[in-house]
């Protein structure tokens, strides 16, 4: 029997680290995975307990609506209007099985078989696996520093002369692997131009609220363009990764291809998850994500300041997110030849856990590292004097 073409995508390689930290500490060693971009502490504690009244209380949990509970939306809704003063419709507002659920009902609805797709590179794989799976043409814009990492409107305007076509865009800011932002008259005027020239913008902003810059700021997409696609979650800022549970905020274009898709895929998101989160938007929740925030930005400074330990000899501004995305240095590549290689004898040996870049960009990646300082700065300093015995034992 065949296995279909469009399941002949790479896996995310992160998972498979993530596989073998699992077996190194059932054999007892004292791992540190930096590889994975999940916050510690879980989610806020109001919602903790909103669950477990809900659970303590035997209800149901039947299904919701495709698009979710009318409650949530409406709290989503509210969000935008505290975060942003951006009014958003709750008819707009979709309930997703994480922005993962999110990514697949905004490409297939959006998007036809053989359309032309843009995102940055580097950037988080599963945009392009998933665009390819679904048989469409990813278009690679390549960046660096001196683009900051980031796509611009003359990167978009050549690949459209060079492919005759595009149709969609995809960006994230803070940008997963990178970190790095786009100030608001950069979104500004990328939002404007696909708006106008009807490329289909999705906007990944599952990592809004993580920021460390005081000129960059988060601001959503809608603010400039409703003919947008707006992607998050509950994951990164409120730390709830294993409850599965994001948003989209769909245009109007758009509302009943999603609810009709999302009816068929998954029927509706998580209904226990929908109903704990209303108590994500209550002050005390905000406040904890804020105090997770301050925590990040600790050790954001840390890794920072400690960049020769990890043979890193370039990095991307980390303007947000809690990633660190930096190239090694001549002298260790002469060593390990790739950044794999390099990953694989640190977690053998040192028992640390990086994340090589290979799966961020497919050209330049084999030479960056992706370091995620979300597990906590005593961690954090650890591991980083375990690389540097490491190195010093390698490199010299």
């Amino acid at each position: 029997m065949k296995v279909s073409r469009r399941a002949q995508v790479p896996g995310f390689e992160v998972m498979k680290i993530v596989e073998q930290v699992a077996v190194l500490r059932a054999h007892g060693q004292d791992v540190i995975s930096l590889c994975v971009g999940e916050p510690g502490g879980g989610a806020p504690g109001a919602v903790n307990d909103r669950a477990a009244a809900l659970h303590g209380e035997h209800q149901e949990f039947g299904y919701t609506p495709a698009r979710g509970l009318t409650s949530t939306r409406q709290a989503v809704a509210g969000h935008y209007h505290r975060q942003y003063a951006v009014p958003v419709p709750v008819e707009n507002v979709v309930m997703t099985t994480g922005s993962s659920g999110a990514f697949q009902l905004a490409f297939l609805a959006a998007f036809d078989q053989g359309d032309v797709v843009a995102l940055a590179r580097p950037g988080y794989p599963a945009y392009a696996n998933i665009l390819q799976a679904l048989g469409l043409t990813v278009v690679d814009l390549p960046t660096g520093p001196a683009e900051r990492f980031q796509p611009s409107v003359e990167l978009l305007e050549k690949a459209r002369a060079e492919h005759g076509r595009l149709d969609g865009l995809i960006i994230a800011s803070p940008n997963n692997p990178t970190g790095t932002m786009f100030s608001e008259a950069e979104l500004g005027q990328l939002a404007s131009w696909c708006h106008e020239q009807g490329v289909r913008l999705v906007s990944d902003e599952i990592y809004h609220g993580i920021e460390f810059d005081p000129e960059r700021r988060s601001q959503t997409a809608w603010k400039y363009s409703d003919s947008a696609i707006v992607v998050s979650s509950f994951s990164k800022y409120w730390g709830m990764t294993g409850w599965r549970l994001g948003w989209m905020l769909v245009p109007d274009d758009l509302v009943e291809a999603v609810d009709a898709l999302a009816s068929n895929l998954a029927l509706c998101a998580p209904a226990p998850a929908q109903q704990a989160v209303l108590a994500a938007f209550e002050e005390s929740s905000y406040r904890e994500a804020e105090e997770r925030v301050a925590e990040f930005a600790r050790t954001r400074a840390l890794v920072l300041e400690g960049l020769h330990k990890l043979g890193i000899s370039l990095a991307a501004p980390a303007d947000g997110a809690f990633y660190l995305y930096g190239k090694l240095a001549q002298e260790v590549l002469a060593q390990f030849e790739t950044a794999s290689d390099y990953c694989t004898a640190l977690l053998q040996e040192a028992g640390v856990a990086l994340t090589p870049g290979g799966d961020f960009d497919p050209f330049a990646g084999h030479q960056y590292i992706r370091l995620s300082f979300a597990a906590g700065y005593e961690r954090v300093a650890e591991a980083l004097d375990r690389v540097e015995a490491f190195l010093a034992k390698h490199v010299g």
